[in-house]
């Protein structure tokens, strides 16, 4: 059986290679993707210089009641959103291992 997306909101935890703080999450309600971000809010030119098509931007919805949630950001996402927004984590740290 195939795991559902959470609703619950993401997981913190860290990279295993260069131990940068994560945001862990399953997004998405039929084809989830699981998608770790970088907990860093960006400003709208670093989105520019970073979106790829392979390197999407989130938006991480919070309130008072509720654990953060990442949201893709897509061409209906309003321009004015006061949430946050973050990338794909893309380690830096050198390979560990030889394979």
């Amino acid at each position: 059986m195939t795991p559902r997306a959470s609703r619950k909101g993401g997981a913190d935890s860290r990279c295993p290679s260069c131990s940068a703080p994560l945001i862990t999450q399953w997004v998405g309600n039929t084809l989830a993707l699981k998608v770790s971000t970088d907990g860093t809010p960006l400003t709208p030119a670093e989105q520019t210089a970073l979106r790829t098509p392979n390197r999407l931007i989130w938006c991480l919805t919070t309130g008072p009641h509720r654990a953060p949630r990442l949201r893709w950001i897509h061409t209906a996402h309003p321009t004015n959103c006061p949430h946050p927004h973050v990338t794909e984590h893309q380690c830096t740290a050198p390979p560990t291992t030889l394979f």
